[in-house]
């Protein structure tokens, strides 16, 4: 999968379908029933891994979105990074559940990870990557578009809040720079730079002449200049703390 619906509460639904499948799967299937659990364990191994699979998939949810924000791509490799994070923190999570006074399960780590959990991710990893899918091509991600308006009716900028990478002071202007088609494009708008801070709280000021959107920062290039998304700007001792803080 080459994109990503980002929405923790799109993938919230998805941990709830994983978690009443697993409930489902576990109670009604019995996958490792050996003739001695009894119906009351059944119901709590059930209603404790299905729990556990919602609490893990929200995890993942919250991570990616974080990752996704600062690197503003998505790729098959990531996605099977994603994968198999939320298997091996729902295999930890599971086993703990599983030795824990509540269940005093038998097994050890390797009998539990083959018996239990190995059969288990064989059949819900296809169902998730399904769900993830649907999630892109099916319920589609706005994106968040952000209006920069100058003095004049005719200066007007309408591009995605991610696309933003900075705002220089330009005598009476102020001068955006901004992703289109993966190239930088700039256009001057009649306005000053604080009421482009006061109209967009997530830029951050690095100097009296230049604001930036943080998803693009790269890396510092010196003590003095940061590397944006295809452009470099100078930092000022009395932002420098500040942004070393973000």
């Amino acid at each position: 999968m080459k994109k990503l619906n980002p929405s923790i509460r799109h993938h919230l639904l998805i941990g709830i379908f994983i978690s009443v499948w697993l409930f489902i799967f576990a109670f009604f299937i019995r996958p490792f029933d050996d003739g001695t659990i009894n119906f009351k364990m059944w119901l709590l191994i059930s209603f404790g891994f299905s729990l556990i699979a919602f609490l893990c998939y929200g995890i993942l949810a919250i991570i990616q979105k974080s990752i996704y924000q600062k690197v503003l791509k998505w790729n098959i490799g990531f996605e099977i990074v994603s994968l198999i994070f939320f298997q091996l923190l729902f295999l930890i999570s599971t086993y703990l559940y599983y030795k824990s006074p509540v269940l005093n399960g038998g097994y050890d780590f390797i009998k539990f990870s083959r018996i239990i959990i190995l059969k288990s991710a064989l059949i819900s990893t296809p169902i998730i990557v399904l769900a993830r899918i649907y999630s892109v091509k099916l319920i589609p991600t706005k994106d968040e578009n952000i209006i920069i308006r100058g003095e004049n009716k005719l200066d007007i900028l309408k591009i995605r809040k991610q696309d933003l990478v900075c705002v220089s002071n330009s005598q009476n202007y102020v001068e955006i720079f901004f992703l289109e088609e993966n190239k930088l494009k700039t256009k001057l708008i009649r306005s000053t730079l604080k009421k482009v801070q006061n109209d967009f709280d997530f830029l951050v000021q690095v100097h009296r002449s230049h604001l930036i959107n943080p998803t693009h920062f790269k890396a510092w290039k010196n003590q003095d200049t940061l590397s944006l998304t295809q452009i470099e700007l100078p930092v000022s001792k009395n932002y420098k703390e500040h942004l070393l803080s973000l």
